[in-house]
């Protein structure tokens, strides 16, 4: 059955917001490069938060608010994943909940995997927990990307403690397969490791790709496994703080029911509550519209690069609304992201900031009007046709 995709707002409305996206930059920039996207949330969001602020409902998070449960059930609901809820505890945001976990599995000075490119904020966090950040990039298939499992375990065979995967990745937009993700496991128990999967691209699979949580790949990695995840990636609500961590065996509930209770307490409210309107479904019909947007979104992107930047090399991702394009052959230098903005004025986030392997690369944010998204690269073409 179709669905039909969801319309970005005006852009002019766009502008009168004011979180990162609309005021890095002045006005005749296109922002293209944070994670936020520019859709109206969906209604049951914004109804739940329209009833607590004519309530004053603004202060602290109660100890069950109903997230665990939603999520429980959507995980159910949208990827055939039965998760506990008494296995789910809140905090305020993904990387917070990833520091946490990894202060507890890990010792000061002890390397943590990770597969650039990647998230940049991954560089941050693992030392932030004490850690070292050990590098092992993705292997480029030619046809996509995949991880390098031979060399994880070498990294694990040398002391490495820890992988922190990102599943689905960002940037790249790849979904690892079932397959990787339970060989992955198998590799981190055979030394002792653990692996901490952040998750929050999850429910932004596209329907035509299956998409395994890591902790459902398999029972080995529901044993050494921990997810962090979030409603704020798909549902635009970075700004409100809630994020989850789930495990799936009692070993790993333990160490995470023994984090502080301070860890729970920076949940924030309405985070919690738009959460659990998100994860509801009432809101799927919003998803799948969303999602049916972003399909589109991204083979137009592939259209409008071959049409303006034919040069550059962009695979169509499975996941997201985040694109990672090599501009590489554009004599831009290592950062061309710099000279697009300057000269195009076009925003788009910085390559290697993703790590060495993001050198000659973007990445661009098509969760937006399909209109925005041309006006950007014909900004760009023009400028390569300079």
């Amino acid at each position: 059955m179709s669905v039909n995709p969801l319309e970005a707002l005006p852009i002019d409305e766009l502008r009168r917001r004011s979180s990162t996206k609309w005021r890095k930059y002045p006005d005749d920039v296109l922002p293209l490069f944070v994670a936020e996207t520019d859709f109206a949330p969906a209604p049951a969001i914004t109804d739940r938060l329209r009833r607590a602020v004519e309530l004053g409902d603004t202060g602290y998070t109660p100890p069950d608010p109903g997230i665990r449960d939603a999520y429980a059930a959507f995980a159910k609901r949208r990827f055939g994943w039965d998760v506990d809820p008494a296995h789910v505890r809140t905090t305020c945001d993904v990387m917070m909940g990833v520091v946490e976990i990894l202060r507890s599995v890990t010792r000061p000075g002890d390397r943590v995997v990770v597969t650039p490119p990647v998230y940049p904020p991954f560089f941050e966090c693992i030392p932030e927990a004490g850690a070292v950040v050990e590098r092992v990039p993705l292997v480029d298939t030619g046809a996509g990307w995949k991880l390098d499992l031979p060399g994880i375990e070498a990294s694990l065979a040398g002391g490495a403690r820890a992988v922190l995967l990102c599943n689905p990745h960002n940037p790249t937009g790849t979904v690892h397969s079932k397959e990787e993700l339970a060989q992955l496991a198998d590799l981190a128990a055979a030394h002792d490791a653990v692996v901490v999967s952040d998750e929050i691209h999850g429910p932004l699979v596209q329907p035509d790709v299956a998409f395994t949580p890591f902790l459902a790949a398999s029972s080995t990695a529901a044993r050494i496994g921990y997810a962090v995840t979030s409603a704020s990636k798909a549902y635009n609500l970075a700004g409100l703080k809630c994020a989850l961590m789930v495990t799936a065996a009692e070993g790993t509930a333990r160490v995470v029911r023994a984090l502080p209770d301070e860890v729970e307490w920076r949940t924030g409210l309405f985070g919690a509550l738009a959460g659990v309107a998100a994860f509801s479904p009432e809101s799927d019909a919003w998803l799948d519209g969303l999602l049916a947007r972003l399909d589109e979104n991204r083979r137009l992107l592939a259209d409008l690069l071959t049409e303006h930047l034919p040069g550059a090399r962009y695979r169509v991702p499975g996941a997201g609304f985040l694109a990672w394009v090599d501009l590489s052959d554009f004599g831009w230098g290592d950062n061309p992201a710099r000279t697009i903005l300057r000269d195009a004025k076009v925003a788009l986030h910085f390559g290697p900031l993703f790590g060495e392997e993001g050198k000659g690369h973007v990445r661009i944010n098509f969760g937006c009007d399909p209109a925005v998204l041309r006006q950007a690269v014909e900004r760009i073409g023009r400028l390569a046709r300079s």
